[in-house]
């Protein structure tokens, strides 16, 4: 009696989709509006500290300044990183392109051993391994994949990443400076602005981790509350010296 095989299930309605977690955007959009306001925060905080209570022409200045200057740097380190490690993932798909067109009996062999490995046997191996090398590019996309972890489809995007970063930093960057650009004078009300905005940064980051959204939150706002209070004694004392 010949044994009738099961035909695969439909994919078509299983929900299975992922966010981004290659870092092509994430990361950069995240770390950026987290430095963004840490960063101008304290900054400014820094500048109160070694200011006249009155004057806040100095601190908007230097919330703008610091704006516009770790938004452009954040761009620039983002692509610059971006693009080398896009172009150094590439340099290895081509010479594993290489290997694959001048040895290709030793990469096929090399590809059935991986399969092997992850549990497949022998012989199903090696002929997964001969269907993939039917096609020398599908080849070298599945030696990438499998020897170094990399999808030569989906490679970062350096402009995404760039981008991303700039328009990041920036919206973290101006939170502090909202209530100044209002003409509040006092800091309180930047400080509270830039605590909620801290609270609610990590809460939105815990989205796509594991932990709970209030430890997030909790976690961001002490560390981004620590760097504002210690660089506004910092400036509190640079500004009594040279006063």
């Amino acid at each position: 009696m010949t044994d009738v095989q099961e035909p695969l299930p439909d994919p078509a309605g299983i929900d299975h989709e992922h966010p981004d977690v290659t870092g092509g955007w994430l990361r950069p959009a995240v770390f950026g509006a987290m430095d963004g306001l840490v960063s101008n925060f304290a900054l400014m905080m820094g500048v109160v500290g070694g200011s006249q209570a009155s004057d806040t022409g100095p601190v908007v200045l230097a919330g703008l300044a610091g704006l516009a200057a770790g938004a452009f740097s954040m761009a620039a380190g983002e692509y610059t990183s971006v693009a080398s490690q896009r172009e150094f993932a590439l340099r290895q798909v081509d010479v594993e392109r290489h290997e694959i067109l001048t040895n290709e009996p030793a990469e096929e062999a090399e590809l059935a051993a991986m399969f092997v490995a992850k549990g497949i046997d022998e012989s199903t191996a090696r002929e997964m391994a001969r269907e993939v090398h039917v096609d020398p590019e599908q080849a070298v996309r599945v030696h990438a994949r499998e020897e170094f972890n990399v999808d030569p489809d989906d490679l970062a995007s350096p402009m995404l990443a760039a981008v991303s970063s700039f328009f990041a930093f920036a919206l973290g960057a101006v939170i502090p400076l909202l209530s100044y650009l209002a003409g509040v004078e006092t800091p309180w009300p930047a400080i509270v602005l830039s605590l909620v905005g801290l609270f609610a940064c990590g809460a939105v980051v815990t989205r796509v981790t594991s932990r709970s959204w209030w430890f997030g939150g909790v976690r961001q706002l002490v560390l981004g509350g620590a760097a504002a209070g210690l660089t506004y004694l910092v400036g509190e004392a640079v500004g009594s010296s040279l006063g």
